[in-house]
């Protein structure tokens, strides 16, 4: 459980954003959300297998972006100059 002290001369309004803060680094509604229904065990490796894959899906996307701007593939510049 996420717990603050507000200080005497703190606003309400940074004491709810430190609040807020605190349960966001302790993963606080993440949990809750995880434990609001049951997940059979199938259906649980199913979906970490699918989160696996969505992972590294997206971690190989982020790997192959800077290769792409390297390559020669592209036309070699047109120079209208006439001269």
């Amino acid at each position: 459980m996420a717990y603050i002290s507000v200080n005497n001369n703190e606003g309400i309004e940074s004491a709810l954003r430190r609040f807020k803060r605190k349960v966001m680094t302790e993963e606080i509604i993440k949990d809750l959300k995880k434990h609001a229904h049951f997940i059979p065990p199938g259906q649980k490796a199913k979906l970490k297998s699918a989160m696996a894959r969505k992972r590294n899906k997206k971690r190989n996307r982020m790997m192959r972006a800077p290769m792409n701007n390297n390559n020669n593939n592209s036309p070699a510049p047109i120079n209208n100059n006439k001269d």
